[in-house]
């Protein structure tokens, strides 16, 4: 049997604010061509979850602790929901239907969420990613992830360029 206790949370947590996506993974399942992928993921408030899409999978998750907005957009980056989810919020749960632009926004620290998806595990490639959102670790995402956390339904998110001035 597979326990998780509360202070391996804590640790996750912890290992988030050490690591460069202000996040960390902690799989139950045992690989990653299990046909069922399993994962706590610990979110420190600055993480960055690019908008992406998983065209053939569904995905479920958990918010066990903390706060997340998940925000649907539609192909031209306009927001058409947004759910708070949390153990404080009035859902706690969702489930994602495939093909959907989405995105996770941090919005209290150390804040966990418990996902399950359909297996083997899949990078996701470029098309899965939303070309009108900014790349991981790119100047731009700063801005846009602030965008992210005032966006409205209704509202199209742009990112937001930097331009560096030429000397």
């Amino acid at each position: 049997m597979k326990l998780i206790a509360s202070d391996l949370i804590d640790e996750l947590i912890l290992r988030a604010g050490t690591n460069a996506r202000a996040r960390i993974h902690h799989n139950i399942h045992e690989s990653l061509s299990d046909p069922v992928q399993r994962l706590f993921i610990a979110c420190r408030l600055q993480s960055y979850f690019r908008p992406h899409r998983h065209a053939e999978k569904w995905e479920f998750a958990v918010v066990i602790r903390g706060l997340f907005d998940v925000v649907v957009f539609d192909d031209t980056s306009r927001v058409t929901e947004r759910v708070s989810v949390g153990p404080a919020a009035e859902v706690i749960a969702f489930e994602m239907p495939p093909n959907t632009w989405h995105s996770w926004v941090t919005m209290m620290d150390g804040s966990v969420f418990f996902e399950t998806k359909k297996g083997p595990y899949v990078p996701l490639r470029g098309g899965d990613f939303a070309d009108w959102s900014p790349e991981e670790g790119t100047p731009e995402v700063s801005g846009f992830l602030e965008s992210l956390r005032k966006a409205k339904v209704g509202e199209q998110i742009v990112p937001i360029r930097f331009e560096i001035e030429k000397e």
